[in-house]
């Protein structure tokens, strides 16, 4: 039971400990929410529900979970914790893109956030983003011009969107752009979020080159909006060979991949 000052814990204060503790379980149980907090199942019922209706969560049978699915995405400080060597892997790849003196724009997401880490590597630059973790780690380094989108932020996402950061990327410019994706399904990526995706297809129209960076277990899946056609971008870069038909889709296409750490 989890008590505060001898009360017991009060619903907003609840719903974030719910949050904590799948942030570090991925999924939590009803029965057992219940009784830590010494509620009534139907409380909890009512505390997931709206956790799910601001998309930080996705119930399932007896509970929650943090797990993605077709219309939903993880916190990002759930993303953050996952595939680290791999983001690493990519990140170092995707640097290599990268030249002194280049203007680069970088979405949001960890795996962006990996790679914003890096870019002090090649200063100077330019750096634009609506990428909280990204402008939190370059906002001090010097040798980087940082522009910092701004629009509604989103704590899910850790980033800003909206039509402020839509019509801020439409009147600027950049060398490359590097974007992520959730799923990729037959030669298209996809997203679960409309505000990223308007965000994502900003960046990709005000860019020279374009670089998509996907995770091999997202090949195959496939979530509600059309991000773009991987025909668009001149790079894509991913951790690991995808499963024989998700590479053969893209083989038929003639569309390529940079599997990071490759020596090719």
């Amino acid at each position: 039971m989890i008590k505060a000052g001898g009360n017991l814990v009060k619903r907003e204060d609840r719903k974030q400990a719910i949050m904590d503790l799948l942030v570090g379980q991925r999924a939590v149980d009803l029965d057992d929410l219940a009784e830590r907090f010494a509620v009534s199942k139907m409380t909890i019922h009512r505390d997931l529900d709206d956790l799910e209706a601001e998309g930080l969560l996705r119930k399932m049978r007896g509970g929650a979970t943090m797990e993605s699915g077709t219309q939903f995405e993880s916190d990002f400080r759930f993303r953050a914790r996952q595939e680290g060597p791999a983001k690493a892997r990519m990140a170092r790849a995707a640097l290599q893109l990268v030249e002194p003196g280049m203007t680069v724009m970088i979405n949001d997401g960890s795996m962006a956030a990996v790679l914003g880490a890096m870019l002090t590597e090649k200063r100077p630059l330019t750096v634009i983003t609506n990428n909280a973790a990204v402008i939190d780690v370059l906002r001090a380094e010097h040798g980087i011009t940082l522009i910092a989108l701004g629009g509604v932020y989103s704590y899910k996402f850790n980033g800003f969107f909206g039509v402020v950061t839509e019509e801020t990327l439409a009147r600027l410019h950049a060398d490359v752009a590097f974007i992520s994706t959730p799923a990729v399904q037959g030669t298209r990526a996809y997203h679960m979020d409309d505000n990223a995706v308007r965000a994502k297809r900003a960046m990709i129209a005000s860019a020279a080159r374009t670089c998509l960076l996907v995770n091999h277990q997202r090949f195959g899946r496939q979530s509600l909006h059309v991000l773009a056609e991987l025909s668009d971008f001149d790079t894509i870069i991913t951790d690991a060979p995808p499963e024989p038909e998700a590479r053969a889709a893209l083989d038929r296409a003639g569309i390529g991949l940079r599997i990071a750490g490759d020596s090719a």
